[in-house]
C-alpha cells in the first residue's frame, strides 16, 4: 500500500527519489525542515521505507545510506544518451546567450539611470547659468579697477594679522626655553614624554609659522631668525 501524499513517509520517498544519490537520515532531515519533521520522524519514515523495499539501504558500521531503488528509474542506452548530452549542450549554448543578453540589458540600463531626466538637466542649467552671471558680474566689477577693501581696512587687517604671528612666535620661543629647562637632565625620550603630556609641536599638526608669515606684504614681513 503506497503511503498517503502528504505523510512523513511519502515525503520522504518523494524527497529520496528525486534526489537519487546516497543519503544519511541527517541529510534528509535537514532537507526537509520546511515540512516541519523532525529528524526521529525521518528517521521512522525511512526505516519504514527501506523495511518494505521502497527505498534501498546499506550499513556502513552504525550509519544507515538510504538510496532511491535503481530499477523504477529507466536507463538510457547509448543513443539515448548520445541526444541527452546534444541537447544539454544545446540548452547550455542557449543559456550562455541568454545570460550573455541579460548582462547587455542590465549595462543598457544602468547607463540609462546614470543619465540626468529633462528636469535635472534644466535645473542643471539654471544653476549654472546662475554661477557664470554671478562669476561675469564680479569679472565686471574688477575690469572697472573699484576697489574691493579699503586701504585703511587693509591695513587694519594686516596690523592685525601681524600682531597674531608676534604672538604665535613669542608662545614658541617661551614653550622651547622651558621645555628645554624641564627635559635637560631628563632621562626619559623626549619624543615619548612629549607624547605621554600630550604635547604636539606646529609640524605635528602641519602647521608652519614661517608660510604664514610670508603671507605679509613685503614692507612688513619680520626677518628671518629675529
Amino acid at each position: 500500500m503506497a503511503p498517503k501524499s502528504d505523510s512523513a513517509e511519502a515525503i520522504v520517498l518523494n524527497f529520496v527519489n528525486e534526489q537519487n544519490r546516497p543519503l544519511n537520515s541527517q541529510n534528509v532531515a535537514d532537507c526537509l525542515q520546511k515540512f516541519n519533521l523532525k529528524k526521529t520522524a525521518v528517521q521512522k519514515a525511512l526505516d519504514a521505507l527501506a523495511d518494505s523495499g521502497k527505498i534501498s539501504f546499506k550499513e556502513y558500521g552504525k550509519q544507515k545510506i538510504y538510496l532511491a531503488r535503481q530499477d523504477q528509474f529507466k536507463i538510457p542506452n547509448s543513443e539515448e544518451l548520445t541526444q541527452m548530452k546534444e541537447s544539454n549542450s544545446t540548452l547550455q549554448q542557449n543559456l550562455h546567450e541568454q545570460k550573455k543578453a541579460i548582462s547587455q540589458v542590465e549595462e543598457e540600463i544602468r547607463t540609462l539611470q546614470s543619465n540626468l531626466t529633462l528636469q535635472q538637466m534644466r535645473e542643471k542649467e539654471a544653476r549654472l547659468r546662475k554661477e557664470v552671471k554671478e562669476l561675469v558680474d564680479k569679472l565686471e566689477i574688477l575690469r572697472e579697477g573699484v576697489t574691493l577693501v579699503k586701504p585703511e581696512d587693509r591695513k587694519a587687517i594686516e596690523h592685525i594679522y601681524s600682531e597674531k604671528l608676534s604672538q604665535w612666535r613669542r608662545r614658541k620661543r617661551m614653550f622651547k626655553d622651558l621645555w628645554d629647562t624641564i627635559t635637560e637632565n631628563s632621562p626619559k625620550d623626549l619624543k615619548e614624554f612629549k607624547e605621554e603630556l600630550g604635547i604636539e609641536y606646529d609640524e605635528d599638526v602641519g602647521v608652519n609659522l614661517q608660510s604664514f608669515t610670508d603671507m605679509l606684504p613685503q614692507t612688513r614681513k619680520r626677518p628671518r631668525g629675529r
